[in-house]
């Protein structure tokens, strides 16, 4: 499927992107390039191939969450640069 340099154009304008002459060319020949690889998987026979997110089998790496006892708080806040009661004081991160 060959892509027309107004449909390159359009395309662009819908993306909010300026091209020049010549990458409206290269863009042409690109973009018609994908929507053939596009028309050669559509050829293929998925009749009996299930719809997923991710071809193989998923298995958790991590360990299951479990409720255990923390530091108490005066032993993390002594290690900390700076602190403010019972929290971590840090510096402000957004501009005002």
């Amino acid at each position: 499927m060959s892509l027309t340099r107004d449909e390159v154009l359009h395309i662009a304008r819908l993306a909010r992107v300026g091209l020049s002459e010549e990458d409206v060319a290269r863009f042409q020949e690109q973009l018609s390039e994908i929507l053939d690889h596009f028309e050669a998987l559509r050829e293929l026979d998925t009749e009996d191939v299930p719809p997923t997110a991710y071809p193989l089998a998923l298995e958790s790496v991590m360990r299951p969450d479990e409720v255990r006892p923390s530091l108490p708080r005066d032993e993390v806040l002594a290690n900390a640069p700076l602190a403010e009661g019972d929290a971590f004081r840090v510096r402000a991160v957004l501009e005002e």
